[in-house]
């Protein structure tokens, strides 16, 4: 078994049994290119449904040195819930950690080959925005520490996404300059605005269809993108709460440990869910 098919296959089974992997299982990899491709290989492996798509920052000098100033990896059509989720697994022996997020639906494809599209031909391809939860959860602790190639090769660090109600007037765009804190417990761990994410929740889609392209893969109607972390990373676990304030809106749930499997409690919502 050769070192990509190595690595995909760890975190798939350890993924799968909720279990911690130390050390890495693997050379890391190098290049954007080998961390997508362990990340393809393992959707393979893992075979769930793909419904959406995380989209994560990459931090100078590192945008630079990769040529990127994003990531991506995949949401599985078992890891995504609606608001009326009690609670969201993550993986307790490994990374854990909870982001306040706008996750926005896509209504239609771009144009076969199409790439580099400006904000407004981005927005066109929207038809919802939400306020929501990233549950991002990894068996690999070290995963956010060893940086994005590493990131990218497990999911994208990603392990579930809570949709929320939907965003009023979102077309024009006034979200982006809302207000949002994150609290765990009810302590305030990040407050910030979508204004503060590179060029914002529309400029995570216009990224994610180039990099969706690279990969031969299409972005598809119904598919959700978990646009970035708005107030950062807060790591969490299990017996936590979490909760986020969008201006008016919040959404909140507790951490519990995910157990075989990779159990979410809640009820899944459709990829195609209604705001």
């Amino acid at each position: 078994m050769g070192n990509r098919d190595r690595i995909a296959q760890a975190f798939v089974t350890a993924r799968r049994q909720a279990a911690g992997v130390s050390p890495y299982p693997g050379d890391a990899p190098a290049t954007l290119a080998e961390a997508y491709a362990i990340q393809d290989r393992a959707i393979a492996l893992d075979g769930r449904q793909v419904v959406g798509w995380k989209v994560g920052r990459i931090n100078a000098p590192l945008d630079g040195q990769l040529g990127a100033n994003r990531l991506a990896g995949p949401i599985f059509a078992d890891q995504v819930v609606g608001s009326e989720a009690d609670a969201m697994g993550v993986i307790a022996d490994g990374f854990a950690a909870a982001e306040a997020e706008y996750c926005v639906r896509i209504g239609r494809s771009p144009a076969p080959g199409r790439t580099g599209l400006s904000l407004d031909e981005a927005l066109e391809l929207v038809d919802a925005v939400h306020v929501g939860i990233e549950i991002a959860s990894s068996p690999y602790a070290g995963i956010n520490t060893d940086g994005p190639l590493v990131t990218i090769s497990d999911f994208g660090n990603n392990f579930g996404l809570l949709v929320g109600e939907e965003v009023p007037g979102w077309r024009e765009l006034s979200f982006i300059d809302w207000p949002v804190e994150s609290r765990i417990d009810g302590a305030v761990v990040g407050q910030a605005s979508a204004r503060t994410m590179l060029d914002g929740p529309i400029g995570a889609v216009a990224f994610l269809v180039d990099c969706l392209a690279e990969r031969g893969i299409a972005l598809t109607p119904g598919t959700w993108v978990s646009s970035g972390a708005v107030t950062g990373v807060h790591q969490i676990a299990p017996g936590q709460r979490f909760e986020a304030d969008f201006a008016d809106m919040q959404v909140a749930c507790g951490i519990v440990a995910a157990g075989g499997v990779a159990d979410i409690v809640g009820t899944p919502a459709q990829a195609g869910v209604e705001g």
